[in-house]
């Protein structure tokens, strides 16, 4: 029997054992997933606090119940260690770790590069490595091929495999979730492919295979290039709209209605979230080594990069024309998520609002039911207040960054003298009403 046999029969059989690399959205519900099907399972983070918490059974994203994080580990199943060494005695890695951008602009690849250092140390005969960070296209082959397979004196498809699969996380959602999203599979050869899929195979529902690992590479920043363009069109039509005297709200409405050839996407103040304001801009900086320039996407970005500032543009005109400066003037931001009804902040836009209200000179204090403390890019910790209702009565402007859906819309809207909905989050309520401006 060789090398892919075997390790394809362990994998089908569940005997193989699994290491995840990174616990945070991504690793902790995929680890989750492959527990549930039967496999042993040993998260791999260097934050001891998330470690501490998974051995003790506790969750720390919201998608995955602490009931269910328990229950895998009192029956032995999931596991958590700061410890890359046991990764000698593992068949099969998933790396999960975070891919930001530079301040520049450009790629931080720190993080896959540290992992894939730290994994190339214990690499042997009959592993199988899914690299899932999302990246620019070409980082499976050219970064972790060479350390984990030439360097270890190993042969890629024969004695050890690797595949690019990108993460489909989308936080919040109970519809579409780690199981039951199709997975996309690209190995850097057929045979990686195949050993692979038929390992995500025994916990996913559906595995979609492609030709290679930039296949994969380059289907994930397709999607996410997708929804960043059609946000940055609609955030255009915004701010056209607003020229015009037309209701964007409306118009994208009745677009909505016909049932075929349109696509609803709605304005905003920004984009957030770790893929859509992200991963294109790996695309377009890798095209640049092609002497390539990306047109829709750096257009698309340059547009929802600026919403934040048109934003606080729109509010200060409409304080203006109700007799108030910003300067000075009580600001409360709802909402600092970057998406409803869930606790990630990673690049919100309400971070880029806060942060320039400030500069205006503004009185800026914030609301999140599920963000209690928060840093803006340049400012001290801010904390949540703590009674929502007074601090509406007491703000000259309330700006609706996020529209969770705890929110009693209706009461603030009562109480509040001045609102400016971001997200059109009033409704038919906040239509031709006095005291509302929309974006």
């Amino acid at each position: 029997m060789n090398t892919k046999t075997n390790l394809i029969k362990q994998l089908k059989e569940k005997t193989a054992r699994i290491a995840i690399l990174g616990m945070g959205y991504v690793g902790l519900p995929l680890a989750v997933v492959f527990a549930e099907a039967g496999f042993n399972v040993t998260g791999i983070d260097p934050d001891g606090r998330k470690v501490e918490a998974l051995n003790k059974g506790l969750s720390y994203i919201p998608d995955v119940p602490t009931e269910t994080v328990a229950k895998l580990v009192n029956s032995g199943h999931l596991k958590a260690t700061a410890d890359f060494s046991v990764l000698k005695d593992i068949d099969a890695a998933s790396i999960c770790v975070p891919t930001p951008l530079r301040k520049t602009g450009d790629p931080d690849m720190s993080f896959i590069l540290s992992v894939t250092e730290e994994l190339a140390k214990y690499m042997h005969p009959g592993m199988v490595v899914v690299l899932e960070s999302t990246t620019y296209p070409g980082t499976t082959r050219e970064m972790l091929l060479p350390k984990l397979g030439a360097e270890k004196g190993l042969t890629v498809g024969e004695n050890f495999f690797l595949a690019f699969s990108p993460e489909r996380v989308d936080p919040g959602r109970e519809d579409w979730t780690t199981i039951n999203t199709p997975k996309v599979m690209g190995g850097i050869t057929a045979a990686c492919g195949e050993v692979a899929a038929a390992w995500y195979s025994q916990a996913l529902k559906t595995i979609h295979s492609v030709s290679s690992a930039e296949a994969a590479e380059m289907a994930k920043l397709l999607e996410n290039t997708f929804r960043m363009i059609n946000i940055g069109l609609v955030n255009e039509m915004a701010i056209m709209c607003e020229r015009l005297g037309v209701d964007v709200w409306e118009v994208i409405e009745a677009a909505a209605s016909k049932p075929f050839g349109f696509m609803k996407f709605t304005p905003g103040p920004g984009l957030g979230g770790h893929c859509i304001p992200i991963d294109p801009l790996y695309l377009s900086w890798k095209m640049k080594t092609f002497n390539y320039n990306a047109h829709f996407i750096e257009l698309a970005s340059e547009i929802n990069t600026n919403m934040p500032r048109y934003v606080v543009n729109r509010v200060m005109e409409a304080m203006n024309e109700r007799g108030k400066v910003l300067k000075g003037a009580k600001c409360l931001v709802l909402g600092a998520a970057y998406k409803p009804d869930i606790d990630d902040i990673r690049e919100s836009p309400a971070l880029d609002v806060i942060g320039l209200l400030q500069k205006k000179g503004a009185e800026v204090s914030y609301h999140d039911p599920y963000i209690p403390h928060l840093h803006t890019h340049d400012g001290p910790e801010m904390n949540s207040v703590p009674d929502l209702m007074v601090a509406v009565r007491e703000s000259d402007c309330v700006i609706i960054v996020t529209d969770h859906k705890a929110y009693d819309y209706q009461a603030i809207l009562d109480a509040a003298k001045f609102i400016f909905d971001s997200r059109n989050a009033l409704g038919k309520a906040g239509k031709n009403n006095p005291k509302v401006v929309r974006l």
